[in-house]
């Protein structure tokens, strides 16, 4: 089970607690991501495979990123990460990190949080046409 305490932030604000027992039943999107809207801002969780990280959350409003948290994984890396991409917008953000590895491992913390926005990117516009 993930602890508050567990999770690296950048502002140390973490989630409101009715986030996350509501998430799962508003915005299921796959079994990886999870998306959840609260005025105008995108709430995003997503599940990173083949990194120590175990979880990304995600704020997201007009595809600039306001926020990000990591549980598990580098903390000084991840928080730098975090710090980096801070006010990015979400579209600037992949082409710089996709396809990273990391040691002899085919991908990454930043690798993964890529896919994670490329997901939500794509979970957003297939809401979009529907």
């Amino acid at each position: 089970m993930i602890k508050q305490n567990d999770i690296i932030g950048v502002n140390d604000i973490g989630l409101k607690p009715d986030y996350k027992t509501n998430v799962a039943e508003d915005m299921k999107m796959s079994e990886n991501i999870e998306i959840k809207e609260v005025n105008g801002v995108d709430f995003v969780r997503f599940q990173p495979k083949g990194v120590c990280c175990k979880l990304m959350q995600m704020r997201i409003k007009d595809d600039i990123i306001e926020d990000v948290e990591f549980v598990g994984g580098c903390n000084g890396n991840l928080k730098g990460i975090g710090i980096l991409i801070r006010g990015m917008n979400i579209h600037d953000i992949i082409p710089k990190l996709s396809g990273l590895p990391c040691g002899s491992r085919p991908t990454s913390c930043p690798d993964q949080l890529t896919q994670g926005i490329q997901a939500y990117i794509e979970a957003k516009q297939a809401a979009t046409v529907s």
